[in-house]
């Protein structure tokens, strides 16, 4: 009878390093979690990758009067939108996010609810047909495109995965 014997012992041995290494995941969670936010800040930079949907009109002059255009289309002040977007993780994910609750209409897009506009102070409103001042308007909402923010491209994908080979693979060999 034939018999071979093979000696597994290193393929053992960098078994078990490979199952410790991906047992503690939190360095490359936060490796992963800073790829993520940097993506994020690069999206508000470039206006959008792809482009968003360039502001309407109104909006422009809008934001013309208020003295914050030209700019970047999502960031109206410095503590908005973009000064939100704040990172973190564990020893299993990583996640990217804000806190603000108009981020959902800007990432998805969608209609802003009905509401009243009223004048500050004691200024009239607008002129209703040329006949008298009015003190509000019923305003019937916004359509807002969506504007995705929080996307990954597929550089930033392929970082990612590097990223946790790089983490896993490091001291097995």
């Amino acid at each position: 009878m034939i018999e071979i014997k093979v000696d597994d012992r290193q393929v053992q041995a960098m078994l078990k390093k490979l199952a410790a290494k991906a047992s503690d995941l939190k360095p490359a969670m936060r490796a992963i979690s800073q790829i993520m936010l940097d993506a994020v800040e690069e999206n508000f930079e470039q206006g959008g990758r792809p482009k968003w949907t360039p502001l309407s009109p109104g909006t422009i002059a809008e934001r013309l009067r208020k003295g914050t255009w030209p700019g970047q289309i999502l960031v109206k002040s410095a503590g908005g939108l973009a000064a939100s977007i704040s990172a973190s993780y564990d020893a299993t994910s990583a996640t990217v996010g804000t806190n603000k609750p108009y981020a959902a209409i800007h990432q998805f897009g969608g209609r802003t609810r009905p509401h009243m506009i009223r004048p500050k102070g004691k200024k009239a409103l607008a002129w209703a047909g040329g006949r008298h001042p009015v003190k509000s308007v019923n305003h019937p909402g916004s359509q807002i495109p969506a504007r995705p923010f929080l996307s990954l491209m597929e550089d930033d994908r392929r970082e990612i995965i590097a990223t946790m080979m790089r983490h896993i693979l490091r001291e097995i060999r």
